[in-house]
């Protein structure tokens, strides 16, 4: 399991959420907080090596956010969601995103019946629970609009007649490296809809040998069991809205999300090489997914290390570096990193 649990002394400021003690708050996201520990082991029995992006994945669950997966093929991200949707017990739908793929074949489109003289509306497999937009950027930016539209509005329109989407809805797309041809990188605006962007690298020597030793089969599938249900997924949402972010650990987020901004005010010398910094988005999302965190944790409160746990998948993509930086050979992620170095952690 990825999620990274840290001891946070309690303080005057942070025994009280709201109404309630934090006593009676912990005691309830500790109830409702164990399906999903067990559902990132339920998954974790089918892909090996993946922990970090089944943690990701879950955590996106809790806060309603989607995720964009950067990685060779090959890697089980497909799997990962089919096994997350099974073990939910909800829809799932695979969408390959091709250059001649049209924003009708990912939302519907209306249909003429000559029977009874009339357009019906043909619902797309835009219309599930869990999708996976397997290469998104192989598609045209119409079809990226279409897709990023309903992932932000939870709804589409179809001849003028407005469709919402069934919730619990997640987005996980997959991306192939920009430098590849036939592709059309994600704009900066659309990549910012994203609560993170998940690197996922090859697994280790002995996780290689356990894929080898578990799937060298001809028939090597392993059955998902459902231990949780969108009813549930619903209900966790409401209680990470109630989890305690205390002042320090919000003025903590701020500043990591303002120095990517100004980096010169906190004294880090990466004006150079930083051409935008994180939106007010980021700041949103780095929240929720801390306070997923820590609900996984079976905390009623999120600390610094929660932060810290997610700040780099959260902010990677929103950090856009300039000319120079790339002629140093210098990335979104060491700036990132450099910035969560630096930052006093309260």
């Amino acid at each position: 399991m990825t999620f990274e649990s840290h001891s946070d002394p309690i303080t005057p400021d942070n025994i009280n959420s709201g109404h309630e003690t934090l006593g009676e708050l912990t005691a309830e996201i500790q109830v409702h907080s164990a399906p999903f520990r067990r559902l990132v082991d339920e998954v974790g029995k089918t892909i090996v090596g993946q922990e970090g992006l089944i943690g990701r994945m879950v955590i996106a669950l809790l806060t309603g956010g989607h995720l964009l997966i950067e990685g060779v093929p090959g890697l089980a991200k497909t799997t990962a969601v089919a096994c997350l949707s099974k073990a939910i017990s909800t829809g799932f739908q695979r969408l390959q995103f091709t250059p001649d793929l049209l924003p009708a074949d990912l939302i519907g489109t209306q249909v003429y019946r000559p029977q009874t003289q009339e357009f019906v509306v043909q619902k797309g497999p835009i219309f599930s629970n869990l999708i996976l937009a397997d290469e998104i950027n192989r598609a045209p930016a119409k079809v990226q609009s279409a897709l990023l539209e309903a992932m932000q509005e939870r709804q589409v329109t179809i001849g003028g007649e407005t469709f919402f989407l069934d919730e619990p809805f997640m987005v996980m797309a997959t991306q192939n490296p920009v430098e590849q041809e036939g592709t059309y990188p994600l704009p900066e605006a659309q990549m910012d809809r994203f609560l993170m962007k998940v690197v996922v690298d090859y697994p280790n020597r002995d996780e290689e040998l356990q894929i080898l030793r578990r799937y060298s089969k001809t028939n090597s599938a392993v059955e998902v069991q459902p231990v949780t249900t969108p009813a549930e997924v619903m209900m966790a949402r409401a209680l990470v809205d109630r989890i305690h972010v205390s002042q320090a650990v919000e003025e903590y987020i701020v500043d990591l999300v303002m120095a990517t901004r100004n980096p010169v005010a906190y004294g880090l010398d990466l004006s150079e090489l930083i051409q935008y910094g994180a939106s007010p988005r980021a700041t949103i999302n780095l929240t929720l997914a801390a306070k997923a965190n820590a609900f996984v944790q079976g905390r009623a409160y999120a600390t610094p290390e929660d932060v810290k746990a997610v700040a780099m998948d959260v902010l990677r993509h929103r950090v856009i570096i300039t000319y120079e930086a790339e002629a140093e050979e210098k990335t979104a992620e060491d700036i990132v990193s450099t910035i969560l170095q630096t930052i006093p952690v309260p």
